[in-house]
């Protein structure tokens, strides 16, 4: 006798336009064959490369520091690093540059300077907060590595969710995350170590249309903009000095040590051609029902070519992001797009006429 499958009555949100508020366009930085996580030493400096997360910044984020700052730290070339006054640089402010500060000043480091060319309105605030590796291209000998970084992280946002980490009190939670399949989540690899098996249900929007999903009840919403609100915080409050401008080269530096998190900017500041921006389009939402935004859900769509000709992977996703100075009825982010090689002059403006039809679609909103 075939089981019937658990229903779960979801609420559709509105997309009329008096819900629709502001439409972001952002650009991922991504590294073919996955992310820069290495060393090395140039002349006389030692770099420690952390960029190329595509859309899995906030997914690998305080993973990724941790693991780059133990591979220096515990290498030949990090050797003078036991003394924890050693002048360290860090090039960027995005949430992999300050996840970096994070992790060194809570191994005791106390000199480190954070390089920046601008603190606001970086991909990092815009990004919606769904922990899934995504918008990702790697090698399947380095998949193992990508996983263990995605666990760990997973462990910090688990202890914030919970309230186990004292400098961070919120920017993270538990919520179901919705998949059409466990393959699309990229989350098989964290079942039996921090996650429970995903199951199969069947979601039910009250107006006739039901979609079956396999959900995982255990999965993690990182509100973004809380997070770096939080990240600064901690800067500020460790008085780490950030300097404003545009590092060209790392010989501008006076530190030996540098930590290079430039995102997109390591294409010119590591000559790195294989770092390339991922354009992603998504729209927030106003005048929504809080409580009834309380999961997330993603769903790919395959590739097409946009007005401007260049190949696209559209997916429908939806978060219950919430802006820090906005009410609570602003909650919500709808998308979403991956333009690989998308660039300001070609902002493919009609894919947001694409998400707002896709989300009535799949909703069964007419």
């Amino acid at each position: 006798m075939t089981q019937s499958l658990e229903t779960r009555k979801i609420a559709p949100p509105a997309f009329g336009s008096t819900h629709l508020g502001e439409r972001i366009l952002c650009y991922r930085p991504m590294k073919h064959g996955m992310p820069n996580l290495s060393i090395e030493q140039q002349e006389d400096k030692v770099i420690a490369h952390n960029y190329g997360h595509g859309g899995s910044g906030w997914t690998l984020g305080p993973g990724s520091a941790r693991y780059v700052n133990s591979l220096l730290i515990d290498s030949l070339l990090g050797k003078d690093l036991s003394d924890k006054s050693t002048p360290i640089a860090i090039i960027g402010a995005g949430l992999v540059g300050l996840f970096t500060a994070y992790d060194l000043t809570k191994r005791g480091y106390s000199n480190l300077t954070i390089y920046a060319e601008k603190l606001d309105a970086l991909a990092s605030h815009y990004a919606g907060g769904l922990l899934a590796p995504v918008s990702m291209d790697n090698d399947h000998e380095m998949q193992p590595v990508i996983d263990q970084i995605g666990i760990d992280a997973y462990r910090f946002y688990d202890d914030v969710a919970r309230n186990n980490n004292t400098d961070f009190k919120r920017g993270a939670r538990l919520v179901p995350s919705y998949f059409n399949s466990r393959e699309d989540s990229g989350l098989e690899a964290y079942v039996g170590k921090v996650m429970k098996p995903a199951k199969e249900v069947m979601l039910d929007f009250g107006n006739g249309t039901t979609r079956q999903m396999v959900v995982y009840d255990d999965g993690i919403y990182m509100n973004t903009a809380l997070l770096m609100a939080e990240l600064h915080d901690f800067i500020n409050t460790n008085q780490i000095p950030i300097v404003i401008g545009k590092i060209v080269t790392f010989d501008e530096l006076k530190e030996k040590f540098i930590f290079n998190c430039s995102g997109l900017g390591a294409a010119e500041l590591n000559h790195d051609a294989a770092l390339v921006p991922v354009q992603g389009h998504l729209i927030m939402l106003k005048n929504q029902v809080p409580e009834n935004m309380n999961y997330m859900i993603l769903v790919y769509f395959g590739e097409d070519r946009t007005e401007a000709n260049q190949k696209v992977k559209r997916s429908f996703y939806i978060f219950p992001k919430h802006l820090p100075d906005s009410t609570p009825q602003d909650i919500g982010v709808i998308g979403g797009t991956f333009i690989e090689g998308g660039s300001a002059d070609k902002p493919n403006l009609a894919e947001y006429d694409l998400i707002i039809k896709e989300a009535n679609t799949f909703f069964g909103i007419n």
